[in-house]
């Protein structure tokens, strides 16, 4: 369960509690990592047979692809057609097909799935992914200190050299900040996608009871979509493998029955569609059509909106199981159901803004209504669950306030939810189709979020690829060309509906950027205070040995942020209370940047040099969640300080009375009681500060009143905590 390090003497820093000349745990914990994967991830996230593969790849349909394969009920009625042509339509189609083949199978399905860290996808995993291997320790403070005695090469096994780009990086402070940035914006996006899909999933297929009843108004069909949203993210607490298994059977019948009214459509009305699949329809399709047929490109794009869910939720499911539901059922589906689409609407020009039901035979309407309505409930769920993650991620690594976290599978890691955000999201849902009701102007949001999350998704890549795979240059020229290029025309087009609703995204994503500023800016000023004034062993010493400070018996857990020294809560503890308990355990919380950490790894313990204190760190991957709860952490943690003296008497036999005897401190501190102590530190803005800090700190000081506690999630009964307030100087 710990892993001990060499004891001695001396005064060492916290830090050194992990990181040492003789310890480096991101390079060892890589190639641990990497057997524990082998046996243990393996198992439980591949399935171990083929048929638990495919019933793992049965259940994304009703995840993982509900946003992208129910894309053809709002595509055709986003896009503003006047007066469209056989030729324009031919190209049209052949755009969505072209753009489906290369960033739905190319693109997503066979590179970014192998970009995962270590099971974990989405663009805050692909950045955390850069981070360890380039160690550009960006992540936070805390974490860019405690990775300051890891080099490169040590991540990467110390069998490469680190590549231009990587040394380009980590001399630039102002690279490693933009490729913050990206990481950022492309995380908010995600968030906005969870909450556009839902709203203009729902709402376009409720539209559909507007056809055979024209007295139904769009307010009623607006009011019936807010409901059917409420009852979809109170169904979100059960998680995401009963939801998964209840809404996969829907998604096997929309997979199946809209691509069988497409190849009813292609017989009935145009045979001849595939013939749009030739490149060349759309060259024709931009010459004729110039400025206008670059506009409509802000509509065409959401034939592939919730291809990001495929990457980001890979931690609810594996690679191969999304990759083989993908492949052999949602691309053919959406092929086949687009060119039934456009076959009809070849023969009838003007039903493009009803596109998806007015091509539905009338013997079947109502069947393919209901089955169209249960789809776009599942469709909300891909992008939610996708958000749930990237949310988890960001808290984790300490760049987004903490919200509570709960783990709905006890065999599934990633399966994660959060009671604040999914209320959140609910609330933000309702109110995007309630104040926008109108279908083009969500779409046009839509479009904003699709393009840029796809963007910054190659960005990172073509990164992965260059410093890490270490890929050939003329292949990554060859990638980055084609899919920058192609995103990069979309995202011109949809930048020109921001004023007619794409300003949505933008409002979303910059008050979550300004959270996520905020709580950033405040935990960096904590920090830097924490270290400036940071308590040494040389400091405690003096401190301990004055005649007015008494050891009181007890076992206390003293908790610190830092790993370079002791908090500054702990002098002010002292002095003002005169004791200490007579075993005081330093225990730090720490986040490492990989996913998971295997369990042997978990709790590493270092004697401090004075008697009584030692130092503890409790490492866990984003992935991980806390799972140390109570007595059991007590009795996890003293085991492990008990086998660390055992190990002292083995190494230095010539002192077994010292050694028996803090043994029997140790048994006797625990029966005395437990105690767990922890800082509650808030900002003193003086007057010297500027209007800048007064601000920033002031948000800080709300967003921390308000968020959840990391002691909590250890489980620690009421009646052993103890905080102790300071006020920290800005």
């Amino acid at each position: 369960m710990n892993r001990q390090v060499d004891s001695s003497d001396s005064a060492v820093a916290l830090s050194e509690v992990v990181v040492v000349d003789n310890y480096q745990p991101y390079g060892r914990l890589q190639h641990r990592y990497a057997a524990y994967e082998s046996t243990s991830y393996s198992e439980n996230n591949e399935g171990k047979d083929r048929w638990g593969t495919l019933k793992l790849a049965y259940k994304t349909l009703g995840v993982v692809f509900g946003g992208l394969v129910t894309s053809p009920l709002y595509v055709y009625p986003s896009m503003p057609l006047k007066s469209p042509t056989e030729e324009d339509y031919l190209g049209i189609y052949s755009i969505m097909f072209w753009t489906l083949s290369l960033i739905g199978v190319v693109k997503y399905a066979c590179i970014a799935l192998k970009a995962d860290d270590q099971g974990e996808g989405g663009t805050f995993a692909l950045y955390s992914l850069l981070c360890r291997n380039l160690n550009i320790g960006i992540l936070s403070p805390k974490h860019a200190n405690s990775n300051s005695s890891v080099t490169p090469s040590q991540l990467n096994g110390g069998t490469e050299k680190q590549s231009s780009l990587g040394k380009f990086f980590e001399r630039s402070i102002v690279a490693r900040r933009v490729l913050l940035f990206i990481a950022i914006l492309g995380m908010c996006m995600i968030i906005g996608d969870g909450i556009l899909t839902p709203a203009i999933s729902v709402l376009s297929a409720i539209d559909g009871v507007r056809a055979p009843f024209p007295s139904i108004n769009k307010t009623m069909v607006e009011t019936i979509s807010a409901t059917v949203l409420i009852v979809i993210f109170l169904l979100q607490k059960f998680g995401t493998s009963r939801v998964s298994f209840l809404f996969s059977p829907i998604m096997g019948a929309w997979t199946l029955f809209t691509p069988l009214v497409g190849i009813y459509s292609i017989i009935h009305y145009y045979p001849s569609i595939f013939k749009a699949i030739s490149p060349h329809y759309i060259f024709h399709f931009f010459s004729r059509n110039g400025k206008e047929g670059w506009l409509l490109l802000g509509g065409t794009v959401l034939c592939i909106t919730g291809s990001e869910a495929l990457f980001a939720d890979l931690g609810h499911f594996n690679r191969k199981s999304i990759q083989i539901a993908f492949l052999f059922t949602i691309y053919p589906s959406l092929v086949l159901t687009y060119a039934g689409q456009t076959a009809y609407l070849i023969r009838n020009p003007n039903d493009h803004d009803d596109g998806f039901y007015k091509f539905i035979p009338t013997a079947i309407y109502w069947p393919i209504f209901v089955v169209s309505t249960l789809a776009a409930i599942v469709a909300s769920q891909s992008l939610i669950s996708a958000t749930f993650s990237v949310i988890k991620q960001s808290v984790v690594l300490d760049y987004f306030p903490r919200v509570k976290v709960v783990h709905t599978s006890p065999s599934k890691e990633g399966e994660v939810y959060s009671p604040e955000v999914n209320y959140i999201l609910m609330v933000l849902c309702v109110a995007v189709i309630l104040i926008f009701g109108d279908g083009k102007d969500i779409g046009n949001a839509f479009g904003v979020v699709v393009s840029l999350v796809m963007l910054i998704t190659t960005i990172l890549l073509t990164l992965v690829m260059i410093t890490i795979w270490r890929t050939p240059f003329l292949l990554v020229a060859l990638y980055f060309c084609v899919f920058f290029g192609m995103e990069g025309v979309y995202v011109s087009a949809v930048f020109t509906k921001i004023p007619e609703g794409g300003w949505i995204p933008f409002a979303i994503s910059f008050i979550l950027a300004f959270i996520m500023f905020g709580w950033f800016y405040g935990r960096q000023r904590k920090i830097e205070y924490e270290l400036t004034h940071k308590i040494t062993l040389d400091r405690l010493r003096p401190l301990l040995s004055s005649p007015s400070v008494q050891r009181v018996p007890g076992l206390c857990f003293f908790y610190t942020k830092i790993q370079d020294g002791l908090t500054p809560v702990l002098g002010h503890y002292i002095k003002n209370t005169k004791s200490l308990h007579k075993v005081t355990v330093f225990t730090t919380l720490r986040y490492l940047l990989i996913p998971k950490v295997a369990p042997h790894e978990r709790i590493v313990i270092k004697k401090l040099g004075l008697k009584g204190l030692y130092g503890c760190v409790i490492q866990y991957g984003y992935a991980d969640r806390l799972n140390l709860e109570g007595n059991d952490f007590v009795s996890q943690v003293t085991n492990s300080l008990l086998e660390h003296i055992q190990n002292s008497l083995d190494s230095f036999p010539s002192d077994p009375i010292e050694t028996q005897e803090h043994i029997s401190d140790l048994e006797e501190a625990k029966d005395a009681g437990v105690v767990h102590v922890r800082g509650k530190t808030r900002f003193y803005v003086g007057k010297s500060c500027g209007w800048f800090d007064r601000t920033m700190l002031a948000f800080y000081e709300v967003l921390h009143s308000n968020c959840r506690s990391a002691l909590p999630a250890l489980q620690v009964p009421l009646s052993q905590r103890m905080e102790v307030g300071m006020l920290y100087e800005a």
